[in-house]
């Protein structure tokens, strides 16, 4: 029986369970719901109400950690490191993943200006960090594409809306990281863990949020 990801068009915690199935060669159901009129049999199947959850048979799994995790303990390949401290190591970069969507969320919903700098100073500041941990590339632990990856991918992926309309450049000074975001675009899992109209959507809902991306964003239409 094929799993079934019940997910949302926009949340990045999706694309992250997208891009394990997807390079686990998981076959697999998709099916969106509207996270503003959420259906009861969905709330049936999450206790907190949130996207995404992998409906395996009669198991629902919710979180997008534990569901990488589930596909790390069930299929091939393995998209942790061996090592247990290796493996702390970019289980704790997954973390930081998502305390930089977190910063994310509040650059793009801010609705005044020293919100949105204060927002983006931060976003500067995590992608320095990252510059730090970065190697040789192309991905975060070398050649071997790993479940950080399919953590940032969706990070990178705001900006390709973002960077034209913004008016800042928070990975001005990290050219590992600028160079590790556009492997992650070229990655076929990263890829089409989304929609074609993607970026339409997410733009269309940035300025729906009456924030000054969203004017931005508006303007440069």
């Amino acid at each position: 029986m094929k799993p079934i990801l019940i997910s949302h068009a926009l949340c990045p915690y999706v694309q992250r369970a997208a891009i394990a199935l997807q390079e686990k060669g998981v076959a697999y159901e998709r099916i969106d719901i509207d996270l503003h009129a959420k259906p009861d049999w969905f709330l049936a199947l999450s206790p907190l109400g949130k996207t995404p959850v992998l409906q395996v048979g009669r198991y629902a799994v919710f979180e997008s950690a534990v569901i990488c995790e589930y596909l790390e303990d069930t299929a091939d390949p393995a998209l942790h490191p061996a090592d247990p401290l290796e493996r702390a190591q970019h289980r704790a970069w997954i973390e930081f993943a998502s305390a930089t969507l977190n910063t994310i969320w509040a650059f793009y919903t801010a609705r005044d200006r020293a919100g949105y700098d204060a927002a983006a100073q931060t976003l500067a500041a995590r992608f320095a960090q990252l510059e730090r941990a970065l190697g040789d590339g192309p991905y975060f632990a070398g050649t071997r594409f790993s479940l950080v990856d399919a953590a940032f991918g969706p990070v990178f992926r705001y900006f390709d809306v973002f960077d034209a309309a913004s008016g800042v450049e928070p990975m001005a000074d990290t050219p590992k990281v600028r160079a590790w975001r556009g492997a992650l675009a070229q990655r076929a899992s990263v890829r089409l863990a989304v929609a074609a109209d993607y970026p339409q959507r997410l733009r269309e809902f940035v300025i729906s949020q009456r924030s000054v991306l969203g004017e931005r964003l508006l303007a440069d239409a």
